[in-house]
């Protein structure tokens, strides 16, 4: 018999992944590692992202403290990251903030920012893996998105905003960047057990709002492992012929 061939095999391939420090990038840098990428871990707690660091399998993983919402400095950022250490072959984008606030509440300045580091800072992360000798031929964009942009509810329009531009951006993305063979994909999450998700609901919705919101999953709440194999899934030869979708991750959230 041959040898049996691991179609989601990331050995040899450089994968930057933002929000690394805690939360899902924290655990999707922990599933790429273990299927042989080198990573570089980007955020803004270098104590944190050295946490990160520690927990991953294999060598050469590579931590970079950034600031995502300085968006003009993305390209020479990670021009200088690939030539520190070879071409990218992926990006996954799990950075990200939630603000529940009713409409009578919001500001300017919340909506701003979550356009910034969701929309924006994918925009320009796409744009600086796409420069020449940066982002590797057959590389890989994974947005982490979520369900909030197919389902509204109250008091989150400005994040469903945001997130709904991802996957608007997506789409056209994965056009312009074919030619490159460069694919864009996106993962819309619905509720996963995380310190975010743990944060928002205690100063948000309460105990017997959030038991409502899990029944709401037919397959409950989620884990960040659960993304974590999405992204796995569409960085890796799996994913070789997916571009422009929207891969939904949901517990069945949406199904009904």
């Amino acid at each position: 018999m041959g040898d049996i061939v691991n179609p989601m095999d990331l050995r040899g391939r450089n994968v930057i992944v933002t929000g690394a420090s805690s939360g899902l990038g924290r655990e999707i840098s922990i599933v790429l590692a273990d299927l042989g990428a080198r990573l570089v871990l980007v955020g803004r707690n270098i104590e944190r992202l050295s946490e990160t660091s520690r927990s991953l399998a294999g060598e050469g993983h590579v931590i970079e403290a950034l600031d995502l919402t300085s968006v003009d400095e993305l390209p020479a950022w990670m021009k200088d990251v690939s030539a520190r250490i070879g071409p990218l072959n992926g990006v996954v984008h799990a950075a990200g903030a939630q603000i529940t606030l009713p409409l009578r509440d919001l500001r300017r300045e919340h909506i701003e920012s979550l356009m910034t580091i969701h929309a924006t800072a994918s925009l320009f992360l796409a744009k600086a893996f796409r420069q020449p000798g940066v982002g590797a031929a057959g590389g890989s964009i994974v947005f982490i998105a979520s369900v909030r942009a197919l389902v509204g509810d109250a008091g989150i329009a400005a994040y469903a905003a945001s997130k709904g531009a991802v996957l608007a951006l997506t789409k056209s993305l994965a056009i312009e960047l074919a030619r490159q063979r460069i694919r864009v994909n996106c993962i819309a999450a619905a509720y996963v057990s995380t310190e975010l998700m743990a944060d928002a609901a205690e100063r948000s919705v309460g105990a017997e709002a959030l038991t409502a919101l899990e029944r709401a999953h037919p397959l409950g709440f989620g884990t960040p492992r659960d993304v974590a194999n999405s992204a796995a899934f569409l960085l890796s030869d799996t994913g070789r012929w997916i571009t422009g979708s929207t891969l939904v991750v949901d517990g069945g959230f949406t199904a009904r």
